[in-house]
């Protein structure tokens, strides 16, 4: 196993977490955008990168909320992945790739319909391809909780899941804590402005029906917290009927032990996003899951070498991980 010393220069799990965002440089890549259609008529742009050869290992690559395939993470695992041959793919979950989707719905931490379609459509795309997905956070939860529902049928030779979120009622409740409430600040700007474009997007279009059923939920104003963005937007949106039920039936803690595809964990004591207490127990794994708990790390940080040449243990590991099961 690849080894990981925190940066001492990083001290503490914020700056691990904020690192990557502020003040990495973006790795430049070229890359080729494919939009897919959905069954439900709505898109998700993909972000093709590495070789198109029939035969080379494909890996999808799943971002976080309120990121996109252009997150530091996703661009620097993707290049990694060319490095050794294998070709990528970076999923925008709807509205994330620029311009906002086209139906009132968006993306939450159980949209796992949708992971299930992309997978549906890159294994038709590249038959001959190994198949294998790598999540982070949001991304993570998603695929988690798709792996446990599909089963032996996942269609995925791995996986790879990274800082997740395993039980999100107990997450909602954590970014509300401490210097986290500066993340949770961040999200709900975010997450407002994504509903806000999509409402300016209908009445510009002229989609009175689509409109109506976001200004149906109500003003956008004076939600603070996971628990009121999800109480009042995400969960009358996507069928849920309250917070409470959208974090039961989609944090992936309780589908862990359904699991029939090889998958790697990769997590933090310290995430400022999760309660050690949110982490699964030993007991709640299926046995073809690797566990793999640092003391730190922060969230989707995982930052080491120097200040001169800083070092990403996530792009080594998981590349790293991926080709020794291709191998068996």
């Amino acid at each position: 196993m690849a080894s990981f010393q925190p940066a001492w220069w990083l001290p503490g799990p914020h700056l691990q977490t904020l690192w990557g965002s502020l003040c990495r440089r973006a790795p430049v890549l070229e890359r080729q955008r494919e939009r897919l259609w959905l069954e439900d008529g709505d898109f998700l742009d993909l972000d093709w990168h590495g070789p198109h050869e029939a035969h080379a290992p494909l890996v999808l690559v799943l971002h976080g909320l309120t990121g996109s395939s252009s997150s530091h993470y996703v661009l620097g695992l993707q290049r990694q992945l060319a490095t050794q041959g294998w070709a990528s793919v970076a999923l925008n979950w709807r509205g994330c790739s620029g311009e906002p989707n086209l139906l009132p719905r968006g993306y939450h931490s159980g949209a796992s319909e949708d992971l299930g379609e992309t997978i549906r459509h890159l294994r038709a795309k590249r038959p001959m391809a190994p198949l294998y997905a790598v999540g982070y956070s949001l991304g993570g939860n998603v695929l988690l909780k798709y792996l446990g529902e599909s089963g032996a049928g996942s269609g995925l030779q791995g996986a790879a899941a990274v800082s997740v979120p395993f039980r999100l009622d107990q997450c909602a409740d954590r970014i509300g804590v401490g210097f986290s409430r500066v993340y949770q600040a961040h999200f709900m700007r975010a997450m407002v402005a994504y509903v806000k474009d999509k409402q300016r997007l209908f009445a510009h279009q002229g989609q009175a029906d689509r409109l109506s059923i976001l200004e149906k939920l109500g003003p956008l104003d004076g939600m603070r917290t996971f628990w009121d963005f999800d109480g009042r937007i995400t969960a009358p949106l996507h069928g849920f009927e309250d917070a409470e039920d959208y974090y039961r039936r989609a944090s992936s803690r309780f589908y862990l032990g359904r699991i029939q595809t090889p998958t790697l964990l990769i997590q933090s004591s310290d995430d400022p996003f999760v309660y050690p207490h949110s982490l699964p127990e030993a007991s709640e794994l299926a046995g073809c899951i690797h566990f793999e708990l640092h003391a730190r790390g922060g969230h989707v940080g995982f930052v080491d070498g120097s200040p001169r040449r800083p070092d990403y243990y996530l792009e080594r590991r998981i590349p790293d991980w991926l080709q020794r099961l291709a191998i068996g």
